[in-house]
């Protein structure tokens, strides 16, 4: 009963992470923050749907179909659909229409619906078509580079390429971090000093606004209504 879920990382670059769960029993999740966009499918009494995902700025709660087995490809900070502005899916989704069991209709033309085994053929081909982009500034910044631009043109277009400031990004990354921690059994002040805030309650209202759970539910979890896929990011913490 309720919400199970599996994930792995990817070697692609474009993918930060590819995941599937299925539902049982349960209608409500905490969908905590989360600074990547998402391509998500799943299949309840033999229908199948299909959105994308805007990147969450902050934990809210979420209906969870009942019944349900679900899919998703979480992209890379800085992959985006160019015909699709990110900056209108942050806190939101759009919905992909006409989506079967077998096929997605992308950029006019059939796909096969992709799986938890094949998800970076998938992406592969969106980026061969253009259907996928991404700004190499975006991931020159995660690694510690220093582009040849101005401060205001590299806050630009990371807020373009991604839908948050590299500030919101580093905050969400940070608390995701700190929960991860605490799930493990790691004590509150040593999270506080390990990750760099000023106290316990600067952890705990960060906790709150992206992951809507106390540092003491996340030590002793149960009761509560499940998370939505909850991880350490893989990417670097902008500067």
């Amino acid at each position: 009963m309720g919400l199970v879920i599996e994930s792995r990382p990817s070697e692609l670059p474009y993918i930060e992470r590819v995941w599937r769960s299925r539902s049982s029993g349960v209608g409500r999740m905490t969908s905590v923050a989360a600074s990547h966009w998402e391509l998500v499918f799943w299949e309840q009494e033999g229908r199948v749907q299909a959105v994308v995902l805007g990147p969450e700025p902050r934990a809210c709660p979420a209906p969870v179909p009942q019944d349900a087995t679900f899919f998703g490809i979480s992209f890379a900070l800085g992959t985006s659909m160019p015909h699709v502005p990110i900056s209108g899916l942050v806190g939101g989704s759009a919905e992909i229409p006409d989506v079967t069991r077998h096929s997605v209709w992308l950029k006019g033309s059939a796909w096969h619906v992709p799986g938890y085994d094949n998800a970076e053929a998938f992406v592969r081909r969106m980026v061969r078509e253009g259907i996928v982009d991404c700004d190499p500034i975006v991931p020159a910044v995660l690694g510690g580079a220093a582009p040849d631009v101005s401060e205001r043109t590299l806050q630009r277009r990371f807020l373009a390429a991604t839908g948050l400031t590299r500030g919101a990004v580093r905050q969400i990354h940070r608390a995701r971090e700190a929960a991860v921690l605490l799930q493990q059994g790691t004590a509150a002040q040593d999270v506080v000093h390990r990750l760099g805030y000023f106290d316990q309650p600067h952890l705990a209202r960060s906790l709150t606004r992206f992951i809507g759970r106390t540092a003491t539910q996340l030590s002793a979890p149960g009761g509560a209504e499940p998370l939505s896929l909850l991880y350490k990011p893989s990417s670097p913490v902008p500067a």
